[in-house]
């Protein structure tokens, strides 16, 4: 029996072209459609770089393997940046400044939820045998319907002492509505295998622009299996796991409850931080000085951080027994609003 694959964020106007790449003031862009997929029960669906309408010069093999410079030399990738825990500790309170001041959806976070995420994050590094080798930016989204928060934290090897930069609401997969996807657990790195995109503000029939105003950044991290969240059984298919903006004027201020297909819906100011900072592109920037497909998707005027990492890790603190009742992230969330404007 034949499994139709979902892309998440579809109704909200999110897309996921494959083909008709389009080069426009240093980024990529996609168009708009609706993509269904086909995949057997089990089976494996491969995602990598796409390079169909591209630069022949800058275009892939004709199996996917990206072409890179004649020159031995040029294909060497450049080591990613390691610095040590106290350096790294440095850049963290830095990007914690920055966050307060360029995030102003930034939310304070109690130390009990920092605990909850630092120990089911870890839990799922280790199931996932993901190795820290270094200081690393992991983004950590908790997908309890009463939390629905997203945290940098800063990850340190060999240390329990994990620093939180900045937290802010976020949307994941609903129940309840056909056609709409439980975001799974798990650790998602935004990998080199995979070309992401920018969000081009195309509006649905609804008038909804799905993944954000023109020029937003979309982290696609490829076929993984979901909870159907409408049937009892929550049998499992294969979505599209993607991060995204959201409509800033309908959708943002609902940021904070399950809303989305499956994907992760985040503010759009997190979406430029995150972006800007190169929070999620250690493999992106070793891959744009000998790829010009990836040097044309990352902002010119980012500054990449020493720290920069490229997962985002999914958990769940709905059975997580330490954690407050979600009344207290109501106290601490006014208070914070009457800091930054009292």
């Amino acid at each position: 029996m034949v499994r139709k694959l979902a892309v998440c964020s579809a109704m909200a106007g999110g897309f996921l072209a494959i083909s008709e790449v389009a080069w426009a003031q240093g980024a990529i862009w996609r168009p708009a459609e609706h993509t269904t997929n086909t995949l057997a029960p089990g089976g494996a669906h491969h995602s990598s770089v796409d390079d169909s309408a591209l630069d022949p010069a800058f275009a892939g093999l004709s199996n996917g393997a990206p072409a890179l410079s004649s020159h031995p030399q040029e294909r060497v990738l450049s080591p990613i940046p390691v610095v040590g825990e106290d350096t790294a500790r440095q850049e963290a309170w830095a990007l914690t400044i920055a966050f307060r001041h360029e995030v102003p959806a930034a939310l304070p976070v109690a130390s009990v939820y920092k605990t909850a995420w630092v120990a089911l994050a870890r839990q799922q590094l280790e199931q996932a045998g993901y190795v820290l080798d270094r200081p690393q930016v992991l983004v950590v989204v908790d997908r309890n319907p009463k939390v629905q928060r997203l945290c940098l934290i800063l990850a340190l090897p060999g240390s329990a002492d994990w620093q939180v930069i900045g937290s802010t609401r976020v949307s994941t997969g609903t129940t309840g509505r056909q056609y709409y996807y439980i975001t799974p657990t798990g650790v998602f790195p935004n990998s080199a295998d995979r070309l992401g995109y920018r969000a081009l503000g195309t509006k649905n029939e609804n008038g909804i622009m799905g993944n954000g105003t023109t020029g937003m950044r979309v982290w696609d991290f490829g076929w993984q299996w979901a909870e159907k969240g409408w049937l009892p059984s929550r049998d499992k298919v294969q979505i599209r796991l993607e991060m995204h903006a959201t409509d800033p004027v309908y959708l943002e201020q609902r940021l904070g409850h399950t809303a989305s297909e499956g994907c992760i819906r985040i503010p759009s100011s997190l979406n430029v931080f995150i972006d800007r900072h190169g929070l999620l592109d250690a493999e992106y920037e070793q891959k744009a000085a000998v790829d010009r497909r990836f040097a044309a998707l990352l902002r010119k005027d980012r500054v990449v951080s020493p720290i920069a990492g490229l997962a985002v890790v999914v958990v769940d603190t709905a059975h997580y027994t330490t954690v407050p009742a979600a009344a207290a992230f109501k106290d601490t969330d006014t208070q914070h609003r009457n800091t930054l404007h009292g």
